[in-house]
Parts: C-alpha cells; structure tokens; sequence
C-alpha cells in the first residue's frame, strides 16, 4: 500500500492548486495499474477533502503519531513530518526553501532525516539539495503531468475578434496577480484585442479575499468559478487561446507550473515568467518573459495573442510529453522495492503488459 501522506496545511480540496492536481493524477494511475494506494489526511476528520475525490480512498489520522503505527510506503506531499516510519518513507517537496526571503515556517529539517526527498522540477531539486546541503542530484524527479482531460477535450470554433486570455492561477501575490493587473493597463492604452478571464482558484484563503474583491470590481475581467475537475478545468481552458502564468520571481519561486502543461494539451499559447521550474514546462507552445515586469508581460500576451491558439499538429506534439505514464513510472522507479508489483505488473517501473493495456 502506497499512503499519500497530505502534509499542507489545508485539506486536500479540489481546485485549489497545482499540487492537488499532481497527486491525484498520480493515485488515479496507480490505481489504474491495480496498485494499492490513498491518501492519508491529519486532523481533519472526514471534512479533509475526500468529497472533492469520491474515486480516491482516504484515510483520516488524528495526530502525525498514528503514522508511526502503518505499515505502509508513505509518501509525504508539501512537507517531510518528522515521524517514525515502519518502512522508508519519502516526501515529494511542493514547497520552496524560502518565501519572502525566509524560510518555511511549517518546514521542519528534523523531518528530513531517514527519508528521500523527491522533488516536481531539476529547478527545485537544485533549490533544495543546496537548502539541505545534499549533493548534487542526490534528489530524483518525478515531474507533473497533464491529466488526460486536457489532451483529449473538444475545443469549440471560435470567429470572435479578441483574444481569450485565461489566469487560473491561485488568486495570491506570488502568482503574480498585481503584475497581472499592471499589464492590463498597459494593454488598455494600446487598445490590444484582448479579453481576459481569472478563475477564483485559491479565493477561500485571506489573499484570495482581498484578491477576488478587486478583480470583482474589475471593469476589464471576467472572474468565472474554478473548475474543481480536470475536466472541468479543461472545458475552460478549451474555450481560452493564452494561459498566462506571471509568477513572481521576488519573494516566490514557482517550483514547476502544472498549468502550463494543462494549458498547452489543451491547445492554448502559455505566457510565463522566466523564473523557477516555468522553464521547464515547455511543450511547443510556451512563451517566456521577464518576471515581476508588466511591460514584458504586456508584450509577452501580445505576441501569443496575435498567434493565436496552437495549431492541431503543435497540440499533439505538446500531448506527448509530461504525460501521466510517465510521471508514475519515474516515481514507481524512486519508489523501486518499498513497492509490491501486483502480478498484473511487468515490473517495478510500473510499465503495464500487454493484457491490461488491451482492457484499457
């Protein structure tokens, strides 16, 4: 039994970030592939996100001490507890060293003995074997992927005259939301055909408070709820030619950038900041710019507008990579021998045989 182990400091609640969506993916798989697997949540009781995932199993603790007593291969997300575990356990690092220029306040270093780090991005492998004084590529990566949802969804005609620019990003300083709004103006004095859309990802927390009301008072955006499914996030997205990701590069460091790969299988042009792990999300289809600049962004937005959405060829081939396979079979691959391969299985790599890629 593989045991997701929810470290953040919120439940695991559909729509409210890239990190939920990554180990969703990845537990959807795993249970395609006939592996045990579930995710374990910390004094939340049943009110710890499981009726966002009636598809996934949950486990609710009372304490980080109960963990002690499982006897499964825990995989910890956001953050390494500092808990004994029966077997190896691990920790996929979804939070970067320092915010703001401090460190994390809900990381704990005593956590980290005992356990492998595995990070979403080289970028952030890098950021933290330096953190914790680790060599270099001592900590493997098991990259994101794109639900099937994203490359597989129907995107409708369209003859309309402005660019439909989508930020579906959590509505936080750190995703870069004020350059956001910066640009906007600029593009408003240029009389740019472009028409932009926010989700209210992120909405419920203080930030996202603040956030939502000006943007509500907006006369320039359309603020549209957050899909709370893949499915429903790449409906959205169909229906959009940009995505754009101005993550700041100041006080935050965006360790990958789901939204980008969901973006571009669904056939949208990506603007991000040239910062963090965003680089590294390339498909075909991903235009960077320089971070915490309006200008640049403004700019950046134009030009992808003025492309327009990917072409069907250029979709299919950003399809093709970050895919679910493959982001399993390298974490299967970190994983290795604390994981009982099903008889169903060719192997500890998690690849499927012949017989159960027929039923599929």
């Amino acid at each position: 039994m593989i045991s997701f182990v929810w470290s953040a400091d919120n439940p695991f609640m559909a729509g409210a970030g890239g990190s939920e969506n990554y180990t969703a993916g990845q537990i959807r798989e795993l249970q395609k592939r006939g592996i045990p697997v579930r995710i374990v949540t910390i004094g939340y009781g049943h009110k710890d996100g499981r009726a966002d995932f009636p598809d996934i199993p949950f486990k609710a603790l009372v304490s980080k001490r109960q963990l002690s007593l499982l006897n499964d291969t825990l995989v910890f997300v956001t953050y390494p507890l500092n808990v004994r575990t029966k077997r190896p356990s691990y920790a996929i690092l979804h939070c970067p060293p320092a915010s703001c220029g401090l460190a994390d306040p809900l990381f704990n270093k005593r956590g980290v003995p005992g356990k492998q780090m595995i990070a979403a991005s080289r970028f952030s492998a890098t950021m933290w074997e330096q953190e914790l004084g680790l060599e270099h590529h001592s900590i493997p990566v098991a990259y994101p992927a794109a639900d099937d949802s994203f490359r597989s969804v129907k995107r409708p005609s369209y003859h309309g005259r402005k660019a439909r620019v989508l930020f579906s990003g959590r509505l936080h300083p750190d995703k870069g939301i004020y350059t956001l709004l910066a640009a906007m103006h600029i593009l408003k004095k240029s009389r740019a055909p472009i028409e932009l859309t926010v989700t209210t990802a992120g909405a419920h927390t203080d930030d996202g408070k603040i956030v939502k009301t000006i943007l509500d008072a907006h006369p320039w955006i359309k603020v549209v709820p957050a899909g709370r499914t893949a499915q429903e996030m790449a409906n959205l997205m169909a229906k959009q030619d940009v995505v754009v990701m101005p993550s700041t590069n100041i006080f935050w460091k965006e360790l990958f950038g789901m939204v980008s790969i969901e973006a571009q299988h669904a056939g949208c042009r990506v603007v991000a900041s040239r910062a963090g792990g965003l680089p590294e999300t390339d498909c075909g289809g991903l235009m960077l710019v320089e971070p915490d600049n309006p200008k640049a962004l403004a700019e950046g937005m134009l030009r992808a507008a003025k492309l327009g959405r990917l072409r069907n060829q250029e979709r299919r081939r950003a399809s093709n990579v970050f895919t679910i396979e493959e982001s399993v079979d390298s974490l299967l691959d970190i994983l290795g021998e604390e994981v009982e391969s099903p008889s169903l299985l060719t192997g500890l790599s998690g690849k499927r045989n012949t017989p159960l890629l027929q039923s599929d």
